[in-house]
């Protein structure tokens, strides 16, 4: 099984699942990457699968139509293109012989989902959109502090082996906010390091990988003492998860 990132727009990624003959891809806001991935390893699409409903994510779905010989799945709670089968919270699915959970996580948007791979030996997959980034996470932009710390730590809870695959190519910015959070933290330090090098090569940061995120993303380290006074430091009203959660995010809005 291949995993691609596509390029799409400025700084988003299209991924893509094949077996050298059938392809899922998730998010596809744009059909050109899409089909020129295709048309390159000649393969089928069988499957879209959605996370959310910003046009970004959704804006080549009905442009992929034509091409596509299965189902697009989206979440239940959000208005994406129809037709497609709705998905909630614990629904599963199969793809390429792959399963498939779904978790909700509300946050970002308010119906967003996250497709979670079940049952694999090494390394499952998480699509995860604009919810989990690498060193951060997407701006809250229906959704509360408390229910965006929860959806966090529901991600976070999964095998450390992971691999997070998230939509955009943020990773440098994230970390240089991360570093202003955790000043020493040096598995934050030797990430950055291992990044700059990977973009100054013209290759991607992503996959990560949740043992790292762990490590390193103060979004998900809320219950460190050092991230907890630096959120106290910027507004965090007290030491809870969302309180922190919520400071570090509008701290992160306005950060440059």
């Amino acid at each position: 099984m291949t995993l691609l990132p596509l390029p799409a727009f400025d700084d988003n990624y299209i991924w893509m699942l094949h077996d050298g003959r059938e392809a899922v891809v998730v998010d596809p806001g744009d059909e050109g990457p899409v089909l020129a991935a295709l048309q390159a390893h000649g393969l089928t699409l069988v499957g879209i699968l959605v996370t959310h409903h910003h046009a970004d994510h959704v804006g080549g779905v009905d442009a992929l139509r034509p091409h596509l010989k299965g189902p697009v799945w989206a979440p239940a709670g959000e208005r994406t293109p129809e037709p497609h089968v709705p998905l909630a919270d614990g629904d599963t699915l199969e793809v390429l012989g792959r399963t498939f959970e779904v978790i909700e996580v509300p946050g970002h948007t308010a119906g967003h989902i996250a497709y979670a791979e079940r049952g694999a030996t090494q390394a499952p997959l998480l699509f995860c959109g604009d919810t989990l980034f690498s060193a951060g996470c997407g701006r809250m932009f229906e959704g509360t502090p408390a229910q965006f710390h929860h959806s966090l730590q529901r991600l976070a809870a999964l095998p450390g082996d992971t691999r997070v695959c998230c939509t955009h190519e943020y990773t440098l910015s994230n970390l240089r906010f991360a570093a202003a959070v955790e000043p020493g933290n040096a598995a934050r330090q030797t990430h950055q390091a291992w990044c700059e090098a990977e973009r100054a090569a013209g290759r991607p940061t992503l996959p990560s990988q949740l043992s790292t995120e762990r490590a390193i993303n103060p979004f998900l380290r809320c219950a460190e003492p050092g991230v907890i006074a630096a959120a106290r430091a910027h507004g965090a009203v007290d030491d809870s998860g969302p309180a922190v959660f919520g400071a570090l995010r509008r701290w992160k809005d306005g950060f440059r």
